[in-house]
């Protein structure tokens, strides 16, 4: 397939939900893993590097997002049936082996598939994890995401931006990040399902023990932000991701003043980033 062309996808799962996806490429497949409230679109932010480098790119909505369907029970979207929904995909596509990148709860999916899996992972990406087994969701961040899922049942795209916090972002990107809040969310065909995987997805664990992460085989990377710019994806749980993981390097922008755009949110350099493992994989 030439590197400009898209192959769309759907792929059913045995519980009836339609996975949508696309691929591009050829060559060592990369499947790309979005995060919660995202869309396929938003782990390489529309970057073509990877394709024009010589890959297979895949990625797809996970259940409830963008134009995947929704999940027969509001309960099923945790992580077990994230990892299981992945090894669907590539199963479905014929791929023994592939290089996954996942960003947040797309990076906790695939830490849950090379778990199970570590036969079929080549390499892992693992864009700003945040989930730290050591820590239990407090009452009051179950609470703001609960306040999302809420608003965007009743106000649509106005009521989850109205229940977003973004005091935490700085000043300089405070615009960007509503706009890109708002383009992310007016993209899912089942906003209801993305209510229901607000109220879930923080509520699962993809691993019980940080100890697990040494079991991961694969030659990772862990592109982790700084906290001043992403204070939701700690840059210290990235590093221990990172410390855990035995073949993990971390890849992290540089220090401000002022405050540095993280990797993560820029397509060019996170796929150059993604290169470098891809060919560790090699």
């Amino acid at each position: 397939m030439p590197a400009s062309a898209t192959e769309e996808l759907s792929i059913r799962m045995d519980d009836g939900v339609e996975l949508s996806g696309e691929q591009r490429g050829s060559g060592c497949a990369i499947v790309l893993l979005h995060g919660l409230t995202a869309t396929r679109r938003y782990v390489v932010m529309g970057s073509r590097t990877l394709e024009r480098g010589g890959y297979r790119t895949i990625a797809y909505d996970a259940r409830g997002h963008g134009r995947s369907t929704a999940a027969p029970d509001p309960k099923i979207y945790g992580y077990e049936r994230l990892a299981h929904d992945l090894e669907a995909v590539l199963d479905a596509l014929g791929l023994e082996r592939a290089v996954l990148v996942g960003a947040s709860m797309g990076a906790h999916t695939a830490v849950r598939f090379a778990l199970n899996h570590s036969e079929r992972v080549a390499a892992l990406g693992l864009i700003t994890p945040s989930f730290d087994p050591g820590m239990r969701a407090t009452p009051a961040a179950l609470a703001g995401w609960d306040a999302l899922a809420r608003g965007l049942r009743e106000g649509g795209v106005e009521g989850f931006v109205k229940a977003y916090d973004f005091s935490e972002v700085p000043a300089e990107w405070r615009g960007t990040v509503e706009k890109v809040v708002r383009q992310r969310l007016a993209a899912h065909e089942h906003p209801l399902a993305v209510a229901d995987a607000l109220e879930v997805v923080p509520r699962s664990r993809p691993f019980e023990d940080i100890g697990e992460l040494a079991d991961v085989a694969a030659p990772t990377v862990v592109v982790a932000s700084r906290d001043e710019a992403d204070p939701g994806h700690p840059l210290a749980v990235g590093e221990r991701y990172a410390r855990m993981i035995p073949h993990a390097e971390i890849v992290v922008e540089d220090a401000g003043p002022p405050p540095q755009s993280p990797i993560a949110w820029q397509g060019g350099q996170l796929s150059q980033v993604l290169e470098k493992l891809a060919l560790r994989a090699s």
